[in-house]
């Protein structure tokens, strides 16, 4: 099917597709890389593949050549739409959906049937705002949300996301991440892959979201104890968490942590056991 049709290149120039920068669009134009995208995301065959901004359609093809059972894709262009369609008939509109539309208002758990994986190039200027929705689904429904999430993100986010404790990534985004999916690092790319070239090297990722979470703590409460816990990274956490308005001394001493560590040194098991304390005393 895919030698059938123009080459990315082709498709870009018919379209006049130039990258616009208020979309974050960098173009990935080598089929050797988007296959392997979709070689990363494992089992598509049984899935409902959801694609973030397909631009000129190069992951787009390769996720339906590795015989994805159906791929939609969220694009907010109105230029990429009509490449869109064309792929559609080329590829049939029961395998091709189409949603036009913002991806960050958009409720995928309501408009795709499980099982779901998302698999996508995403928008730089979206990327983590888009992965924090996908962490709320998750919350709620574990592993029933999404089977999977193989993701391109800059590579300094990808870093933060599978980062380990005492290291200068480690932040709020590596508990939240670790707390809910197994995270593993799959491979990097240059700049010059794609078109423009960013400033910045590359990275996919695939998140496996846990069937419940890492630790028994409720998200929010985790979540406002690392926010003010690496809100002063360089403060000792007796002073980092005052801004939690418990008692902080109390709190450190009822989960047997430290009060002169930083936030950095902590595990996400230990950010756990102050989130249920926290929780507990509020």
């Amino acid at each position: 099917m895919q030698s059938k049709l123009p080459s990315i290149k082709e498709i870009i120039t018919k379209h006049e597709l130039f990258t616009r920068k208020s979309l974050g669009q960098h173009f990935l134009l080598d089929t050797g890389i988007t296959d392997k995208i979709a070689l990363y995301a494992e089992d598509l065959k049984n899935h409902n593949v959801i694609e973030i901004g397909p631009g000129p359609g190069g992951l787009t093809r390769s996720l339906l050549n590795a015989g994805a059972k159906t791929v939609t894709v969220v694009e907010k262009d109105d230029r990429c739409i009509a490449i869109m369609e064309e792929l559609q008939e080329a590829y049939g509109k029961d395998r091709l959906h189409i949603l036009h539309g913002d991806a960050l208002k958009s409720n995928l758990l309501e408009t795709i049937p499980a099982p779901r994986k998302i698999v996508a190039n995403l928008p730089y200027n979206v990327g983590t705002m888009l992965l924090l929705n996908w962490f709320d689904d998750i919350y709620q429904q574990g592993n029933q949300a999404y089977s999977s999430l193989t993701l391109m993100f800059q590579d300094e986010v990808a870093q933060r996301i599978i980062a380990t404790p005492d290291t200068s990534e480690y932040g709020r985004l590596a508990v939240i991440s670790q707390f809910l999916c197994e995270c593993r690092y799959d491979f990097q790319l240059p700049p010059s892959a794609f078109s423009p070239p960013p400033k910045v090297h590359s990275a996919v990722i695939t998140l496996t979201p846990r069937s419940e979470p890492l630790f028994p703590v409720s998200k929010p409460a985790l979540e406002k104890v690392v926010a003010a816990a690496f809100g002063q990274r360089r403060k000792m956490l007796r002073s980092a968490l005052k801004s939690l308005g418990v008692p902080v001394e109390q709190l450190l001493e009822q989960a047997g942590i430290d009060g002169t560590l930083r936030a950095e040194v902590l595990t996400i098991e230990e950010f756990c056991k102050l989130a249920q304390i926290y929780e507990d005393n509020e």
